[in-house]
This record gives structure tokens, sequence and C-alpha cells, in this order.
């Protein structure tokens, strides 16, 4: 328990009276967790002020259609039905960029954010496992120091929620809810990345990131330890979430808006181009539906915001992840997955949903010769040959690059405790518990991958419930193709079993 559950809430506001009158600052608003924590903040805390919205101009797109843009998703679907027009009257856009000395922000939008603000959500970053380090430094490391300097003016600052990510030590385990040592002084890194020329740097890289995986991870680290040094001067706290997979609850089951995590391997496995996974069958991710860890967020800022900051205030960390809690293999995740798939089958799957799950990398690469690589060949000869451009090389190219750049996630294992996210969940009031409160542990796993697989069908393959009989048609097709394949094949085997000359002298004799 830390020192903030640690005390007596009684005549504490809840959540909705805290919220009432706020002012909210967030960067990454247009992520995926970004929209559902918008969402979320709107239909339950609808007495908020505003909340302004750190956008850059992106693709020639201004960032007035880009707000425009975020509320035309799905996700704000319920609040377009149940409470119209609060997103347009609440929700503003201030032009900048993560990137940027100053995040980009003019001094007029500087002056009001300093005068106006009580909270700020920090989620902007790259997830990109393959970013330069010089790039990765710029998105998740400067940003967050912008954003924490910003955060020094800001004159009614009550909370500062920085999302982290709950990989941010895999070089330890188990990952526990505190501040490991850093990896190398955020400063220096900093200090390198602007005096060393890129080809320098890459190739000073791996000494950089030492026994951590990949640029993404070494970066989030080292932001961690941005946050950390203002510990007792301002109201921070760090939300350390795992893989962030589809809602449970909020704004409604199965959103889903990207095919990270097991959203990819489902709809690879589904479509049946994913046909096999290097890793361990009884290989347990540690995965967390977005709404649970945006909700987690809102009781961290509530229960940060209502205590006066102190010199002696440590910096709560809150693992948002399952640990313990819910516990799902690979191989059971994708059981599931085809057995839903029967009956909510992807439109024009490719093969049969069966993946092999191998932990050894000499049969995994045959698998891919065998099982994408040729076939892929195969299918994109015969689109050439009906005039139609060959497509599924690409993918397979695509599917292959993913899968060694999230390598070695599916290989290690950790343990995460969850502890103080447990007791923080402890603490919200009774009144607050249907829109505030969090687990996992009572989750249907098969009713929650069921909503998780129709949502990636509707809203990342937009594929409509009309066309499931046709869907399940096709599969139906495919199936009998495949088993038929089968038994011309293993029938060759044995026919030409028969007729070596081994087998002819055993049976002569």
């Amino acid at each position: 328990m830390t020192f903030l559950e640690d005390r007596d809430l009684e005549d504490v506001p809840n959540i909705p009276e805290y919220y009432k009158g706020k002012t909210i600052f967030i960067t990454g608003g247009s992520g995926f967790m970004g929209k559902v924590l918008i969402e979320k903040l709107l239909y339950s805390c609808t007495d908020l002020d505003r909340i302004y919205l750190l956008l850059r101009s992106k693709k020639n797109v201004a960032p007035e259609d880009r707000l425009a843009k975020i509320y035309s998703s799905h996700c704000f679907d319920r609040l377009r039905k149940e409470k119209p027009g609060v997103f347009q009257s609440k929700v503003f856009f201030i032009s900048g960029d993560i990137s940027e000395t100053g995040l980009g922000i003019s001094d007029e939008d500087r002056t009001l954010l300093v005068n106006r603000t009580h909270i700020i959500f920090h989620a902007a970053a790259s997830v990109r496992f393959d970013d330069s380090l010089k790039t990765a430094a710029k998105l998740n490391l400067v940003s967050t120091k912008e954003v924490i300097e910003l955060a020094t003016e800001v004159r009614n600052l009550e909370c500062l929620i920085h999302v982290s990510t709950a990989y941010s030590n895999t070089n330890r385990n188990p990952i526990e809810e505190v501040m490991y040592p850093a990896h190398v002084s955020w400063r220096e890194m900093l200090q390198v990345c602007e005096e060393v020329d890129d080809h320098t740097l890459q190739v000073l890289t791996p000494k950089y990131i030492g026994e951590l995986p990949n640029t993404y991870v070494f970066t989030k680290q080292l932001a961690e330890h941005v946050a950390y040094e203002y510990k007792g001067k301002l109201p921070i706290v760090i939300i350390r979430p795992s893989i962030v997979i589809s809602s449970h609850e909020d704004p409604f089951p199965g959103w889903i808006d990207n095919f990270n995590g097991p959203s990819g391997l489902i709809v690879g496995c589904g479509k049946g181009i994913l046909r096999t996974i290097y890793s361990s069958p009884d290989m347990i991710l540690d995965y967390v539906p977005v709404d649970i860890t945006i909700r987690a967020c809102i009781v961290a800022s509530w229960i940060r915001g209502t205590k006066m900051l102190t010199h002696t205030d440590d910096i709560p960390i809150y693992n948002s992840c399952a640990g313990t809690l819910k516990n799902i293999t690979i191989q059971e995740m994708l059981d599931i997955g085809n057995e839903i798939i029967e009956f909510i089958p992807l439109d024009n799957v490719m093969w049969t949903s069966n993946v092999i799950i191998t932990k050894s990398l000499f049969m995994y690469n045959i698998y891919v010769l065998i099982l994408h690589l040729l076939p892929a060949i195969f299918f994109d000869l015969l689109l050439r040959i009906f005039g139609k451009k060959p497509m599924l090389l690409k993918i397979q190219r695509h599917i292959y690059v993913s899968n060694l750049a999230i390598r070695y996630f599916i290989t290690q294992q950790w343990t995460f405790t969850n502890t103080n996210l447990i007791n923080l969940r402890s603490k919200v009031k009774e009144v607050d518990r249907e829109q505030f409160y969090y687990e996992m542990e009572n989750i249907d796993i098969f009713e929650f991958f069921k909503n998780s697989i129709a949502g990636g069908r509707k809203y990342l393959l937009k594929e409509k419930d009309e066309d499931i009989p046709k869907a399940m048609a096709h599969r139906q097709r495919i199936i009998i193709l495949d088993k038929l394949l089968k038994f011309i094949f293993f029938g060759l085997v044995f026919w030409w079993l028969l007729n070596t000359n081994f087998i002819k002298n055993i049976f002569m004799i």
C-alpha cells in the first residue's frame, strides 16, 4: 500500500465530484488508450470543465481536422448516443509536437495551460520497437522531460499521470512496483543523442541499451527516472500497463483499434495467414484490457489529486497488469480463438486457423518456409495469372518482421506484481464502484475474447455481421479443401513408401 491509500478517505469527494470543474491536459489523446481515456472522462465525469489535447499536424492534416477525426471514431459511439454535444463543448486542441522543445506549444497556449490545468495525463509515446535510439529518445524521453517542465509551471497542478510500461525493466524478474536503478543517466543519453551522428549512434546503440531488448524499453525506462527526480516536488503517479488489449466494458465490450497483442495473433490465425509462432505453448503473456488501465489511471489521479503534496511524498508506481489475477497461455488463447472463429468467422480466409507453436528456432524457420513463404509465393503467382495485384508475400514479410520484433517478449517469462494496483481499487468509494472499480480475476475469458474477435472483425477489418453466413460457408469450403489436400499428400507419401525397395523387400520376406 502506498502513502496515498494509507489515509482516511471518508471526507474526500468521490471521483465525479473531484473532477467537477477541472481542466485536463492530455498527450497521446489520438492513440488507443488516449481515446478511451477521453471517452471515459467525458462519459463518467461529465461536469469536468474541459480537456485540452496536444495534437500536431500529421500528413498535412490540421490539428482541428485531427480532432474531428478522433471524435468520428467508433470509440465515441456511446458518448454520441447518450451525451451528444459533450465532446464538442469540452474538448479542445493545443497545437504542438511531443518531440519538439517546449512541446512545440505557442507562448499563448502555454500560458493558457499554465493558468488553467489541474490534471495532466502524459500518454504519448512511440511504441515501435525498431525506432532508432535518437528517434525513440525524442518521442519517449524528451517528451517526458518537456511535459514535466511544463508541469513545474502549472499553477494549480493536482496530479500528473505518467503512462510508462510494465516492460520498462525486462532485465529483472520479478518486476515489482518500485523504481529500479537507471540503466544509464538519462541526461547523458540525451547529450549523446544530440552530439553523436546517426551512423555512430546506431553502432553504439547495443552498448547503451545493454541487456534491454530495444530502444522502446530503454527510453521508457529512462523516462521514468525523469519523472522520479521530481519526487516530493510534483504530484506524479507512474502507471505501468502490460500488453493493452481490447476493452472489457468501456466504452463497450470489444473495442479495439490496432492489431497489437493477441488481436493481431487471432486475426492472423483466423485469416489463415499466421501458421506458426516461435514461443512455448505454455508461455503466459500478461494482458490487460484497455479500460481497466484507464480506470486505474482515473482512480490514481483522484487519490493523488485529493492529497496535498508534501516534500516527503514518494512517487507511487502501479503495475496495471493481470499478474496472478488472471493467467492465460498462448496455446489456451489460440484454442479459444479457434473455437470462437467457428461461429464468428472472418471473411475470405486464406486457409484453416491451425497454428503450430514451437520452442525450436530451427523448426520455426522450417515452418515459416513451408507454411508461410511457399504458399505465399504460390498464391501471389495465381493472383498474377488472374491479373490481380500480388499481396500475400508482402503480408508474410510483415508478419515475419513483426515476429522478430516481439520475439524477446514471447520467449521469456516475467512475473509482475500488482499489489499497489489492487490496493488502489480497494479505495474506490461505493458510489463510484460501477463506473470506476476494476478487476480482472472475474472476467469470463471466453466471453471476453468473443467480444474481442467480434470487435476486431468490425473495427479493424471493417467486416459486416450480415456477411457471417457467407464467411462460414467459405470457411467450410477451405476446411474441406485442406482435408482433401492432406488426404492426397499423405496418400501419395503412402503410395511412394509402398513402392520403395525397402518396403518391397519386407513383403517379399
